[in-house]
């Protein structure tokens, strides 16, 4: 098994954080697919996997269907996808993806956050070439598949990891072949529970405990933000 699954091994059990903030970051994209492609999930694939999204984690469906409602008002706010790089305590490199309808307000909590806490904002591209960045299904298993050929298989779609964890497959492919992917899903009538969208570091930094400690103080500031999404960085 490749990085991508001991990535996913560290870092499943802080996804997401807490059931608000989730339910609060699944409504945003929902806001965002219904506005590029419409509210019919038939016709909107995005729309379609953020449907399954809220189910896994257990998000009431009258919950979504009040945010594709919500999303089609004229007085609904536009969100934004902004990601801003930067560097915290001891040279870790830290990514932050947000949803916003104020970018100002997002970039100066983000900066704030970065000062306080022994960081610094970079600019554009000033640590993302240090991640590589992923799509990643997790897909109910179907008798007689074998995970080897089905990656075989899916090479052309993008993908470039397959593997088993507890009851799921995990599909891992390049971020630009999240449409083949899940197009080729459901072709084959896979049952996808989830997709998201990973940045995996090329390369990890180890610190000692207290360094530890400090990363970790401007990590949590920075995913208590109501704009901030995930925070990815590349400390051990």
């Amino acid at each position: 098994m490749g990085r991508a699954f001991e990535y996913r091994k560290a870092r499943k059990l802080k996804r997401w954080g807490s059931m608000a903030k989730t339910f609060t970051r699944i409504g945003k994209d929902i806001t965002i697919a219904v506005k590029a492609s419409g509210p019919d999930p038939v016709a909107n694939s995005r729309l379609r996997v953020l449907i399954q999204n809220a189910k896994a984690a257990n998000m009431p469906k009258e919950n979504v269907e009040r945010a594709i409602k919500k999303a089609t008002s004229k007085d609904q706010a536009d969100y934004k996808e902004m990601v801003y790089e930067g560097y915290g305590p001891f040279g870790i490199a830290v990514l932050v993806e947000t949803s916003t309808d104020n970018p100002t307000r997002t970039v100066a909590n983000v900066r704030m956050n970065f000062n306080k806490y022994g960081g610094s904002l970079g600019t554009s591209g000033s640590v993302a070439f240090m991640f590589e960045h992923k799509c990643i299904f997790k897909v109910k298993p179907k008798e007689g598949v074998d995970l080897e050929e089905l990656e075989l298989e899916m090479i052309d779609c993008g993908v470039s990891e397959i593997f088993a964890e507890e009851d799921a497959m995990i599909i891992y492919g390049e971020f630009e072949s999240f449409g083949p992917i899940q197009k080729y899903l459901e072709d084959n009538k896979f049952e996808i529970i989830s997709a998201e969208f990973e940045r995996i570091p090329n390369d990890t930094k180890e610190l000692n405990e207290e360094q530890v400690a400090a990363v970790e103080k401007l990590l949590e500031k920075l995913e208590e933000d109501e704009d901030v999404n995930v925070v990815f960085h590349n400390m051990k």
